[in-house]
């Protein structure tokens, strides 16, 4: 008999709210957070805006300062993220309180790149000086994509499954996807789901740059133009966002708030090109509609938001918006469609499980967030991609899709309690 899974918390760290309400409030008014870098020089680089976490102190976290020296900013990020979450659901692993078995709760926690700062620092001073003495002894446990994930089950005493999923810019969609699985199969009782990334530093942006996949606007409030004839690419940007996923048995049992339900997950290869999505979009299709069927969808009686992957990139926003219309068929025109990567930016690892969470408080709240700048829309994209400002809509089921290099497809189906 397969279970029921349920939203009981959520929380974030994103380039327009470092907490969800900020978030929420943002992403409806169509606030832009992406920006000039002033971090370190950019002077040199083809690139020199991006999505960066502003105004935030780990120590409101639940994180001390020699925690926090050890660590790479996305593991920092991460916790951040989780402890929202976390205190959100009110789970306790153990000890006083305690309302959840330790076996029984996860970490399913991502990252696309891990710790990418700390590779970057270490190497340099590898090539300062070969003999390797003065690389740091906390460099590999440091760098390491799964460690956010570990730091995370130490912190909460979660001794149940752990899984690292590394899907580029898929990573986090799936990770929420497989953390569903193992609560639907009676595996977990409850996961800590989501992922963290931090980016947007000199040699990203001058990989991602070379390889002609991020734009080079020089204006950052409209650099990000997802479904736009203007669009020149994505911009990059550094986050974290989790979702706790809960057995709905537990949770009412518990008397949890629960956001939504988790319906439906799809996941497929587009087996074409390291880079490039299928320009048919026939492999990204196949992956929603999985989401769609075990969700139940039903076109007369759902209707449908869907938080769309929406890069800005040249081949990503047509082929996306062929895999709805195969997907949906005539339905997509009456679907509710933003992306949000638009206000907060491309965060990779982490970005889908921020965008998981708009899906999700878009479904609480009845409202879909905007793609902003949306003032040129490119003909190919010819669906509701909601342009500019915010609007009502009473949805009932929603989706979050994500599409990573490798040709990794994931997507999730959400439906309003």
């Amino acid at each position: 008999m397969t279970k029921r899974v349920a939203v009981t918390g959520l929380g974030v760290l994103t380039p327009v709210g470092n907490d969800v309400p900020t978030f929420w409030k943002n992403l409806v008014a169509g606030v832009c957070g992406i920006d000039y870098i002033h971090e370190f020089p950019v002077e040199d680089l083809l690139v020199k805006i991006g999505g960066k976490i502003h105004g935030f102190n780990p120590e409101e976290y639940g994180m001390d300062k020699p925690f926090i020296r050890k660590q790479d900013p996305f593991t920092v990020f991460a916790m951040a993220s989780a402890w929202q979450a976390v205190r959100d659901s009110g789970l306790v692993a153990g000890g006083e309180g305690s309302n959840i078995d330790p076996l029984r709760l996860g970490v399913y926690v991502s990252s696309g790149i891990g710790g990418f700062s700390t590779i970057y620092k270490e190497v340099g001073k590898m090539y300062e000086d070969p003999s390797g003495k003065w690389i740091s002894p906390n460099f590999i446990p440091t760098m390491i994509g799964n460690m956010a994930a570990g730091q995370i089950a130490i912190r909460y005493n979660a001794q149940g499954p752990n899984i690292n999923v590394v899907t580029a810019c898929a990573s986090s969609t799936h990770a929420i996807g497989e953390a569903f699985r193992a609560i639907r199969h009676g595996y977990a009782d409850a996961i800590i789901a989501g992922g963290a990334d931090h980016c947007t530093i000199p040699i990203g942006l001058a990989g991602f740059a070379n390889a002609h996949a991020i734009t080079r606007a020089e204006d950052p409030k409209y650099a990000s133009l997802p479904f736009n004839a203007n669009r020149g690419g994505f911009v990059m940007a550094d986050g974290s966002a989790m979702l706790i996923l809960e057995e709905y048995d537990h949770a009412v049992a518990r008397g949890a708030h629960i956001y939504a339900e988790l319906v439906g997950y799809g996941s497929t290869c587009d087996a074409y090109h390291a880079t490039a999505p299928r320009p048919d979009g026939t492999t990204q299709a196949a992956c929603i509609r999985q989401a769609l069927d075990e969700a139940g969808f039903d076109e007369t009686r759902d209707t449908v938001y869907i938080n769309a992957h929406g890069t800005g990139t040249r081949l990503n926003d047509v082929s996306e918006t062929q895999a709805f219309k195969l997907a949906f068929g005539d339905f997509a025109y009456r679907c509710h469609i933003s992306s949000t990567k638009s206000m907060h930016g491309h965060m990779f690892g982490a970005t889908g499980a921020a965008e998981a969470a708009v899906t999700v408080l878009a479904l609480v709240n009845g409202v879909i967030p905007p793609t902003i700048n949306l003032d040129a829309p490119d003909p190919e994209c010819d669906l509701d991609y909601t342009p500019n400002h915010a609007v009502q809509a009473p949805v009932n089921l929603g989706l979050s899709d994500s599409f990573g290099f490798g040709g990794h497809n994931a997507c999730l189906a959400f439906r309003k309690i």
